[in-house]
């Protein structure tokens, strides 16, 4: 019936048909937002979003902040330490391989070095999460773990540019044929010529410490920083918060790419710090302590005592409330119906605060029962976690080798060729290049985390996992096809697309089951005491097992395919398991 009103009216028909439903859709606008645009982006950024809040308990003067929506500023400061966390991790991607070279460690001992940290990682970072689901500290259970990985950290962006300096200062003797040579990886020894010869065994192990400390604290930080943006905001906000916290993230690695691709050498403030990579490293570490205190000083937390507290009264108030309107068998009937809807795991707390409240009992921490945790955990959870691993091995495969697969397979060069000749030259221009495209990686990972929250709301969680995954997987194979300079910057980009959703998704999907205390599609519970932060934890461990794997697997890809193309295709048929996999996860009404 349209197309032939359509056809009567001609082309001006169709027009004025548009102009009167754009009219509406103004109208409509105006209607909702009655102080115009610049009221509604005032509001959109500092102003509290005006849906009603959730009936709250217990809302006191000091935490009253804790139990409302919270703007997208708010949100942009609690995620503000994973932007200095991207910052540190730019420079550590950029500059901690060439600064091993550069002070003798061979290239056949590089993966042993980055190999460190994961085996740390994958046991502590969950113990440690697990540890701040029961902190008693006056200052609140995720902030004090937040400080102690900043501080690890820190000790990392200190001892990463200066080991080879400490190393001297306690006696290492720097080889007689040591020359500097222009390279876009940074001044080499000659030493790196040889096989034998270390020169550095003080300035190795400096600088490896200072590699742990980097790599196992900035990925160890993470977990208690989105259990305490999951703990200061309401349920409603956790999508808004968790894709602000991938807009900080993306953003903090796309300036931390830019800031290293800066010559500070010729400038002065290269002059002052000493030299390109300690110019870098210095602006890391101080953009990183500001995001870091901008975070840790946004919300008070409410101390785990004071938590336990707030449960009894809300149980006493309840049990009052019941008897005084019911006798005394209905009220115990409904009183035990409402506790039993809202509440998730062995924690009886309504669905409201459930979020923010970990478990009060239990028994003294051991690895024993942290062990347990991960063995015995929800099937939804499992798929969820070997969901996330595929996903890690496919970024890892991009973050840790895409430079040199840049610098060999598109631009043809040679890292082991003489210093000065073509190739090496080919393929350190290969290197800088395949850093803009991690730029743009980076970029458009903040680029789309700024509508993932949207597209979940429109197309549902399972279309926008299995459809950023397979997004990835398609650039990545489209990438291993073409090797062309343009197709580096445009593939990249599905890169962030990837990187977004591994940051966001799994950790929505954990809260939406610990917010409902449902963890199957028949409305089911987890059958065992768990915490949030224990299972942020556990799901955030999966980057250090993916590291490993890969590391051990990359070098038989390598040799197999006798190109590094192989780095692209493997990263691409492990986004594609990651794909398969994300179909068969318990999404319940996300």
């Amino acid at each position: 019936m349209a197309d032939k009103l359509h056809e009567y009216q001609g082309f001006t028909g169709r027009f004025h048909c548009m102009r009167e439903k754009y009219r509406e859709r103004v109208s409509r606008w105006k209607e909702q937002h009655p102080g115009g645009i610049r009221e509604s982006l005032r509001d959109s950024l500092f102003g509290i979003p005006g849906t009603e809040e959730p009936q709250r308990v217990w809302q006191d003067s000091e935490y009253s902040d804790l139990y409302r929506r919270k703007s997208r500023i708010e949100l942009m400061r609690i995620s503000a330490a994973v932007m200095g966390i991207e910052f540190s991790y730019a420079g550590e991607t950029a500059f901690v391989s060439p600064t091993l070279l550069q002070i003798g460690v061979p290239h056949q001992q590089m993966t042993l070095v980055w190999a460190l940290s994961p085996m740390i990682g994958f046991f502590m970072t969950p113990l440690l999460g697990s540890l701040s689901d029961r902190c008693r500290s006056k200052f609140g259970r995720r902030r004090p773990f937040i400080v102690l990985m900043s501080i690890g950290v820190l000790l990392g962006l200190i001892l990463v540019p200066n080991g080879e300096a400490i190393g001297y200062a306690l006696g290492d003797q720097g080889p007689a044929n040591r020359t500097e040579v222009p390279s876009v990886l940074g001044p080499r020894s000659s030493a790196l010529e040889n096989d034998g010869g270390n020169y550095h065994p003080w300035g190795v192990l400096f600088t490896v410490l200072g590699t742990v400390f980097l790599d196992f604290d900035a990925d160890a930080c993470q977990s208690p920083a989105r259990a305490y943006l999951l703990d200061v905001t309401v349920p409603e906000d956790h999508a808004k918060g968790l894709s602000t916290f991938t807009v900080m993230a993306g953003l903090g690695g796309f300036m931390g790419y830019a800031l290293g691709g800066i010559n500070w050498d010729e400038t002065r403030l290269g002059d002052f710090f000493g030299g390109h990579v300690r110019a870098v490293f210095s602006l890391i570490t101080i953009i990183f302590v500001v995001c870091v205190s901008a975070t840790v000083t946004s919300f008070k937390e409410i101390p785990l005592a004071e938590l336990t507290e707030q449960e009894e009264f809300r149980k006493l108030a309840e049990t009052e409330r019941a008897q005084e309107s019911f006798d005394i068998e209905d009220g115990m009937e409904k009183n035990n119906l409402k506790r039993d809807a809202a509440t998730y795991g062995s924690l009886n707390q309504p669905e409201n605060v459930s979020a923010n409240v970990p478990p009060t009992h239990g028994g003294n921490l051991s690895l024993q029962h942290y062990l347990k945790s991960i063995v015995v955990m929800p099937g939804s959870l499992r798929i969820v976690c070997l969901t996330n691993l595929f996903c890690w091995m496919a970024h890892v495969c991009y973050s840790l080798y895409f430079t040199d697969f840049v610098g060999e397979s598109v631009f043809g060069g040679d890292p082991a060729a003489p210093v000065g000749s073509e190739s090496r030259t080919e393929y350190e221009a290969g290197v800088r290049f395949g850093c803009w495209g991690m730029a743009m990686y980076s970029l458009s990972c903040a680029c789309y985390s700024t509508i993932i929250e949207r597209l979940i709301k429109r197309l549902g969680a399972k279309k926008v996992y299995v459809g950023g995954l397979c997004t990835y997987s398609c650039g990545m194979f489209m990438l291993c096809a073409i090797r062309a300079r343009a197709a580096v910057l445009l593939f990249s980009w599905t890169a962030g697309v990837m990187y977004s959703t591994l940051f966001t998704m799994p950790y929505l999907l954990v809260a939406h089951y610990h917010a409902t205390g449902t963890w199957d599609n028949a409305g089911g519970g987890c059958g065992q005491e768990r915490g949030i932060g224990t299972d942020v934890a556990v799901v955030s461990s999966c980057v250090f097992v993916a590291q490993l794997l890969v590391s051990f697997i990359m070098g038989f890809a390598v040799k197999a395919m006798g190109s590094t193309a192989a780095v692209v295709a493997v990263a691409a048929a492990l986004a594609a398991a990651a794909a398969f996999t994300a179909t068969k996860i318990t999404y319940l009404d996300l």
